[in-house]
């Protein structure tokens, strides 16, 4: 009898070139990204074993092609933000509004939760009503907004920023486990099944 397939899987370095197809036009044509040039290969590939270390790089597949990515990592340097992540979801042309992004966020958040993370943040370059549509949808709530911090195409844009939280805040919360100590969980196996 053959497994089934799961559309949603763990990322492996194999899938830069998949994913830089996917988020290539972003860099190029939207400002949804602040990149202004699509990086190199070996730069996705180097991305994604770095946040492979911590957190999640989650690929959605039709048809045995990725064409949709998500993906968390530290919200900021400092330590006493090692309890919060920002969230990031790329969707390929042609696949937006199909439930991609959602199916992405409906295992990377409960993973997240799992891991020990107290709270998600996702910057959202505006206007951008289908990641705002999104993120609304799965228990985001705005909670701040930077005014003209990007310039990209010759035009200032602000970055909205909307948190979810993760699980209840406690005085002496455990330290978050790493990605990799998770996969060991027989409940995460599905992840790695088509690597």
């Amino acid at each position: 009898m053959t497994a089934i397939r799961q559309p949603v899987r763990l990322a492996t370095s194999n899938d830069a070139q998949s994913i830089l197809d996917i988020y290539a036009p972003y860099c190029l044509k939207s400002p949804s990204t602040f990149e202004v040039q699509a990086p190199e290969v070996e730069e996705i590939r180097n991305r994604i074993e770095k946040t492979l270390t911590r957190f999640p790089y989650l690929i959605f597949e039709e048809n045995g092609q990725p064409v949709a990515y998500a993906y968390a990592g530290q919200h900021m340097e400092r330590a006493a933000y090692r309890f919060s992540v920002n969230v990031s979801v790329y969707v390929k042309e042609g696949f937006h509004g199909t439930g991609k992004g959602k199916a992405l966020y409906g295992v990377l958040l409960p993973l997240l939760k799992k891991q020990g993370f107290c709270n998600a943040f996702a910057g959202i370059t505006m206007p951008n009503a289908g990641s705002e549509a999104l993120h609304k949808s799965v228990g985001f709530i705005q909670t701040g907004l930077y005014k003209n911090i990007g310039y990209k195409f010759e035009k200032w844009h602000d970055v909205s920023w909307w948190q979810l939280p993760l699980r209840p805040l406690t005085n002496h919360p455990s330290e978050p486990t790493p990605i990799s100590k998770m996969l060991e969980d027989a409940e995460y196996s599905f992840l790695k099944q088509n690597n």
